[in-house]
């Protein structure tokens, strides 16, 4: 046998586990037809060995972080008399005027044009 120098001993680190499309679909909750249409489209990160859609823990964090929502407003405290007036009850509106004049249907053509015969014979 021959011995190894340090040299050509390579050492072997740790590669990231690439998960499937249906596994990340499964951790989303959503279907594996939308994960593989959102790489495609070039909307959530991934990759792509052997032309297939592989993702990472770093791309499914990536993707969570995508899609979080976030509150519109900011998280201060709302005044009391907002809060009291956004309790209070409203008044109902006023309705619209109530038309006596119904709008009536106008008659179809065919029985305009059937009326003068008949009327003939």
């Amino acid at each position: 046998m021959t011995s190894h120098s340090s040299h050509s001993v390579t050492a072997v680190t740790a590669l990231p586990h690439l998960f499937h499309p249906a596994e990340i679909a499964e951790a989303l909750g959503c279907s594996e037809w939308w994960v593989k249409e959102q790489a495609r489209k070039g909307r959530i990160p991934c990759t792509r060995p052997a032309g297939a859609y592989r993702f990472t823990a770093e791309h499914y964090a990536e993707i969570v972080r995508l899609f979080e929502e976030r509150p519109s407003r900011s998280m201060s405290p709302v005044p009391a008399e907002e809060t009291a007036a956004a309790l209070r009850p409203r008044r109902p509106r006023r309705s619209a005027p109530v038309l006596t004049n119904r709008l009536q249907p106008k008659r179809p053509r065919r029985v305009e044009r059937a009326e003068p015969a008949l009327a003939v014979a």
